[in-house]
């Protein structure tokens, strides 16, 4: 990844505010797929009697996950922002486990990039969440 990428990945990272309230941690970033987490935290639980995140911090964690794909895709030129982002809830994430995302930004045309991601805990066999979505792409710098 050229330094330039590298740049302006952290850049984009770093201008979301809520990424940061909610923990989420960068993990890897190159060719258009990006990994990312978010501990386990109190303030983010949904249902008191379970102990279980609520969806829309999974939702913040797979559509930021999914934007760093798409900066980090060697076609994408510039910043990008969500067209549309379906999120489909298998299951609810397991108290007390670090929520982690996997996203592929799998084809860049000169308007849209297209992405798919999909959240995990510590069950690798039963993700909590899938996502697919279409992304801004081809702005300038």
């Amino acid at each position: 990844m050229t330094q330039s990428k590298l740049e302006r990945a952290r850049a984009f990272f770093d201008a979301i505010p809520h990424a940061h309230a909610l923990g989420m941690e960068i993990g890897t970033f190159e060719g258009g797929i990006a990994t990312m987490s978010m501990p386990y935290d109190t303030r983010f639980i949904g249902d008191p009697k379970t102990g279980v995140i609520h969806g829309g911090a999974v939702f913040a964690l797979l559509d930021t996950c999914c934007g760093l794909a798409v900066v980090s895709h060697p076609d994408q030129k510039g910043i990008t922002a969500t067209i549309d982002l379906r999120v489909d809830y298998m299951r609810p994430a397991s108290p007390n486990q670090r929520i982690r995302a996997e996203a592929t930004c799998y084809n860049v045309t000169r308007s849209v990039a297209f992405v798919r991601a999909v959240a995990l805990d510590d069950n690798d066999d039963k993700p909590v969440a899938t996502a697919t979505g279409t992304f801004v792409t081809g702005g300038e710098e």
